[in-house]
């Protein structure tokens, strides 16, 4: 079993997009917009600033009162999108309940949208002509890439069903030739199509809901959920210690498919600056 480590997967992905810039000579900004004072998102803006920091990325941070309104948020995606200095917009989610989020996400323009939430960006992922990749689901592929696992041809289940990452991780796996399972809380004998797996992405966010019996021998598995055990301890959706004897490759919680979501964010960045130039 080997360990794939996220940090110097995501720590090469930063090092590439800081030495283009610097090459480039490029001026990018990325504007990162939080509402409230949800805990975890604030530690999630941080960590995006830093990153920013260390690529040459100007960060420009919007944190909003938890009372603003929709109205509100929506006329600063509009000052955003007409914004030349601002070339990502990325709305922290979750927002308060007051506000839709589909409205927001949709208002941000498609060429902006570092997170590829927007409709247009989900319909291009489809149809395999897309401009951004959604963050988590390109560091995955990334993870997955840096083991050196062919993916054509080879057997890969997908749990969970999200749009932010589940249906297009899917679809990534399905561009690269993966023939593509999706599993969700209706799905009959879980651990029988699990099993089938060479590549085996878990998304439901249930600690240890990936144990074991549910892993072929020598699998690569992937761990996309971030939870807390009953210690309050961090950890993923797989059961760690009961399945990595089994796998070929895995990622652990934390270090593995975290640090890769804020690396692909600064890829696409990159990568919105070059389409509107």
């Amino acid at each position: 079993m080997q360990l794939i480590d996220g940090k110097t997967v995501s720590q090469a992905v930063k090092e590439r997009v800081r030495d283009e810039i610097a090459h480039d000579g490029l001026k990018i900004g990325l504007a990162v917009v939080i509402v409230g004072n949800d805990q975890a998102s604030r530690v999630y803006v941080n960590n995006k600033k830093k990153a920013c920091e260390f690529c040459g990325i100007t960060s420009y941070e919007y944190a909003l009162p938890e009372e603003t309104t929709e109205e509100q948020l929506l006329e600063l995606v509009d000052t955003l999108n007409n914004d030349g200095k601002v070339n990502g917009i990325l709305v922290q989610l979750p927002l308060p309940e007051h506000i839709n989020e589909k409205k927001i996400i949709e208002h941000i323009s498609p060429m902006k949208d570092v997170d590829a939430f927007h409709a247009v960006n989900v319909g291009r992922i489809m149809i395999g002509d897309y401009a951004f990749l959604p963050c988590t689901p390109a560091g995955v592929m990334e993870l997955i890439h840096s083991t050196g696992t062919e993916i054509a041809g080879k057997e890969c289940v997908v749990i969970g069903r999200s749009n932010i990452v589940g249906k297009p991780m899917a679809m990534l796996l399905l561009h690269e030739n993966g023939t593509v399972t999706v599993c969700h809380s209706r799905t009959k004998n879980l651990a029988e199509v699990c099993r089938r797996a060479d590549i085996l992405v878990s998304a439901v966010g249930r600690a240890g809901f990936v144990t074991a019996d549910m892993v072929k021998e020598g699998a690569v598995v992937i761990d996309v959920g971030m939870n807390r055990n009953a210690e309050g301890k961090l950890c993923g959706d797989v059961d760690f210690d009961g399945v990595a004897p089994k796998c070929s490759f895995i990622t652990p919680v934390p270090g593995g498919v975290g640090p890769m979501t804020i690396a692909m964010l600064m890829e696409n960045t990159l990568r919105a600056k070059k389409l509107q130039s």
